[in-house]
């Protein structure tokens, strides 16, 4: 039985040897890839990208990347193409064809179709000299000396060479394209990640309650309404202008200061200049102010009037902490 350190041994030489096939990628790039990338941008279909085998997985993977930054892109089985679902393929649409190999039966079969339907074809193999990549109109070398496999079998270390091919031209694009944030956003609409690009304070703010009170307002008031609203936290508005601030801290602060505290007003015990947000902020910035001044609770204002209250908890049930 291996021991924890040959464990570890065969873990860092797999990381090694895929590092360095991916460093090793930089050399193999010539004008295929802005060529390649350059044709699909200046594209009116879509991209097509097909395989077979763990290069098909790739293939899927590589699609979402791209259409989730701004390249509408479909997966197609190679085996599957060549029963029926080369029907897939557009007029103006552009194909890529991912084999270490390339020359698997099924590639063989499938690149001669999409050649003869006058598809613009980018080839993402190993081999440069293969059927593939002799027929290709682009080709992107993804050559590797070995599998991390020590059978030199399973495809491991050439998998994600091309992976990070695809990467690079998802980048690539994504770039000419001038994509944003905001562009990211709408792809991205559900989940953690979406929700930090579009979410916006006035979001979670606007389905709160609004506590306030006047600085005139007695401590009993304040209290009931601190209660009431269930934010741990008032505002003190005066004219619609936030004035000051009572949380729930301060009331214990009063308690251990005082043991009459009837006469009281707000403006008594209030914080002076409190921290507010914008409505139309982001999320992230409430996240960001509340972390940096340490507080939990952000009063929220709209074209400089009172709004409401954003609480931590608002920020960790949408996932932005």
């Amino acid at each position: 039985m291996k021991t924890q350190n040959t464990i570890l041994q065969t873990a860092k030489q797999t990381i090694d040897m895929e590092s360095q096939a991916i460093a090793n990628l930089s050399a193999l790039l010539d004008t295929n890839f802005s060529d390649a990338v350059t044709c699909i941008f200046n594209s009116k279909g879509r991209v097509i990208i097909t395989g077979i085998g763990k290069s098909a997985i790739i293939a899927t993977k590589i699609v979402a990347t791209l259409n989730s930054t701004g390249t509408p892109a479909v997966f197609m089985h190679a085996a599957d193409a060549i029963h029926g679902d080369l029907g897939l393929i557009l007029k103006e649409d552009v194909v890529i064809c991912i084999s270490k190999s390339g020359n698997t039966p099924e590639i063989k079969v499938l690149v001669p179709l999409i050649k003869r339907a006058k598809n613009k074809m980018i080839a993402i193999t190993g081999n440069r000299d293969s059927f593939l990549g002799k027929n290709s109109d682009y080709l992107l070398n993804t050559f590797v000396e070995k599998e991390a496999c020590p059978n030199n079998l399973a495809p491991t270390t050439s998998t994600t060479a091309q992976l990070v091919m695809g990467d690079a031209l998802a980048v690539c694009l994504l770039e000419l394209r001038g994509f944003t944030s905001n562009d990211f956003a709408k792809y991205h609409p559900g989940g953690a990640l979406g929700k930090k690009l579009y979410l916006r304070v006035s979001d979670m703010s606007d389905v709160n309650e609004k506590p306030q009170v006047n600085p005139n307002t007695n401590i009993k008031e304040v209290i009931i309404e601190i209660s009431e609203k269930m934010l741990g936290v008032t505002a003190v508005v005066e004219n619609n202008q936030v004035v000051g601030i009572i949380t729930d801290g301060d009331l214990r602060r009063m308690l251990t200061k005082s043991n009459d505290f009837s006469h009281f007003t707000a403006k008594d015990i209030m914080g002076a200049n409190p921290k507010c947000i914008d409505a139309n902020a982001m999320a992230v910035d409430a996240k960001e102010l509340m972390e940096s001044n340490g507080i939990t609770q952000l009063l929220v204002e709209k074209n400089g009037q009172y709004a409401g209250v954003v609480h931590i908890h608002d920020l960790i049930k949408e996932g932005i902490i």
